[in-house]
C-alpha cells in the first residue's frame, strides 16, 4: 500500500463517494485532508474526526434562535427556493435541526408539515421511519462523518420525486483553504464543490441544481432504479 494513501495502517477511502486511494491535499498542524478526484471532496482524515462529547459541546455553542431575524434572513437562502419547488401542504424533515431547530418552524409558517432530526437534540427514532415530501440540512452536511451512508438514508427517506435541500459553505479554492474559517471549526470534517454535489446525485439518479450560493436543491427520480457508487457498499 501506498504510504500516501494510509495512516496508521488504514486504508483511506473518499467518505462521499467511497472511491478508494484519494490523494494527499494538505496537512495544516497535525490534521491531515484528503482529496478525491472522482467527486471534488476535501475532507478530514477519518482517524481525526471529533469525539462525539466535542461535537455536542460545539454545537451547543451556536446561537440558532428561531426568533432571530438575522439567522431567519440566512436560512431564507435555502427556505425560499425549496419552499418555491412544494405544493402546499408538504411533509418534510428538518434533518440535523440543532437545539433551535428554526427552518422547521419557517417552513410550518408556509404551511408545511414538519419533523425534526438531530442525533443529538433531538434523537428520536421516530422521524426516520418516514418518507417525506423534502428534507432540508442547513449546516449539516460538513459535519457527516459518513457521508456516503447519510446521502443513502436521505435517499431512502424521500418519496419518489421528493427534494433534498443542502446549505453549507462550498470549498472552491484550495490556496485559501488552510485559513478558510469554515475549516477551522472542529466538527467540520468534508467540505463540498458543485462538483460533489453533482457526484452524489448522478450515483442516486437525482437532478441537482444550484440557485443560490452555497445552496443545493437535489431532486429523487420519481421512478428510482436504486443507489449506485463505483464500489459496492
Amino acid at each position: 500500500m501506498n504510504e500516501a494513501h494510509e495512516i496508521a495502517g488504514a486504508v483511506v477511502l473518499c467518505p462521499v463517494c467511497l472511491v478508494p486511494s484519494p490523494d494527499p491535499f494538505m496537512k495544516i498542524g497535525a490534521q491531515h485532508y484528503w482529496k478525491c478526484s472522482v467527486c471534488e471532496a476535501r475532507f478530514l482524515d477519518p482517524a481525526q474526526h471529533p469525539a462525539p462529547e466535542e461535537e455536542r459541546r460545539q454545537y451547543a455553542l451556536h446561537e440558532n434562535d428561531p426568533d432571530d431575524p438575522r439567522y431567519r434572513n440566512f436560512l431564507a437562502k435555502l427556505v425560499e427556493p425549496l419552499a418555491a419547488c412544494l405544493p402546499e401542504p408538504s411533509q418534510g424533515l428538518d434533518y440535523g435541526c440543532g437545539p433551535g431547530p428554526a427552518l422547521a418552524e419557517m417552513m410550518r409558517e408556509r404551511g408545511h408539515d414538519m419533523s425534526i432530526y438531530d442525533p443529538f437534540f433531538f434523537p428520536g427514532e421516530e422521524a426516520l421511519s418516514r418518507s417525506y415530501d423534502f428534507i432540508a440540512c442547513t449546516e449539516v452536511a460538513e459535519h457527516f462523518h459518513y457521508p456516503a451512508k447519510e446521502f443513502d438514508r436521505l435517499h431512502d427517506l424521500l418519496r419518489p420525486g421528493g427534494w433534498l435541500g443542502i446549505m453549507t459553505s462550498f470549498q472552491t479554492a484550495d490556496d485559501c483553504f488552510a485559513n478558510w474559517h469554515y475549516r477551522k471549526d472542529p466538527t467540520h470534517v468534508v467540505f463540498y464543490r458543485e462538483e460533489t454535489f453533482q457526484t452524489i446525485a448522478a450515483w442516486r439518479g437525482w437532478s441537482c441544481h444550484f440557485p443560490a450560493p452555497n445552496v443545493c436543491l437535489m431532486r429523487k427520480a420519481f421512478h428510482s432504479f436504486g443507489k449506485s457508487s463505483p464500489i459496492s457498499r
